[in-house]
């Protein structure tokens, strides 16, 4: 795609809370739908409806535009949260993360990442090697922002995920989300499961391995989640990441392998 595309971007609260955010980058032609369909969200989320709803319009000139590629994705199946928890520790580690980061990164998403325990509006930043927590707000955290699928992208990443019974907003965004933090390369590994009460799925992610979908990450019914990219500290240009993260755009034209749901096995 050649044309200039629209960075619009929603945040919505509730009873001065986060609840819900999304990310579209599109033509003109479209910007109303997408506008319309982000609204939607917001006024009916799980957890009520929205009190606030900020919305934000950028134009993008097309040589600021990167083009990249989608993780692979599979899907483990587990009998519990507590497997899901096992299984997603054990492939952090064999990433390179330490135990220690990665119980930090599970007890804090667990606990409430935020100084209030509640939810954090954005993703800590962890170093992979002493657990330590490196975002310069840790109340908001760092938000990877900027990112979408091409028209024809999201079409066969629809359809492909349509094979498997995962075409659903959470799995598409998640897996994009993902795609453009692991293109940093000053990023490990992610950590992630969702806040929606309703939503009990998570993963991991790294280069190697791709998205790793697990189906039970929390229990029902919990409204605690949140997201930790482990990083080096050593050497960590923060600030070059988080402007990545948070202001480089990233236009998705490739799809990745999407795999078969299997057994995980201890």
């Amino acid at each position: 795609m050649d044309e200039s595309l629209y960075s619009l971007r929603m945040h919505a609260r509730r009873e001065s809370r986060h609840l819900s955010g999304g990310e579209r980058l599109v033509g003109a032609a479209d910007l109303e739908k997408a506008t319309a369909a982000l609204v939607r969200r917001a006024l009916e989320h799980p957890r009520g409806r929205a009190d606030e709803i900020r919305l934000a319009v950028d134009l993008v000139p097309p040589a600021e535009i990167r083009h990249g590629r989608l993780l692979d994705l599979r899907t483990y199946l587990v009998a519990d949260y507590r497997q899901g928890r096992q299984a997603a520790r054990r492939l952090l580690r064999d990433a390179g993360i330490s135990t220690g980061a990665v119980s930090a990164a599970m007890d804090w998403i667990a606990q409430g990442a935020a100084p209030d325990g509640r939810a954090m509006r954005g993703a800590m930043l962890i170093d992979a090697e002493s657990g330590a927590r490196l975002e310069a707000d840790p109340a908001r955290g760092v938000r990877a922002s900027r990112m979408d699928l091409t028209p024809t992208a999201e079409a066969e990443l629809r359809a492909r995920l349509g094979e498997q019974g995962l075409d659903n907003s959470h799995v598409r965004e998640a897996l994009v989300l993902a795609s453009k933090v692991l293109a940093a390369p000053q990023v490990l590994a992610e950590l992630c499961w969702s806040d929606d009460p309703d939503y009990t799925a998570g993963y991991m992610a790294t280069r190697d391995l791709g998205y790793v979908r697990f189906p039970q990450l929390k229990p029902l019914g919990e409204e605690r989640g949140g997201r930790a990219f482990f990083v080096r500290g050593a050497g960590l240009d923060r600030e070059g990441l988080v402007a990545f993260l948070e202001q480089a755009v990233l236009l998705i034209d490739r799809i990745g392998t999407i795999g078969g749901a299997e057994e995980w096995r201890d």
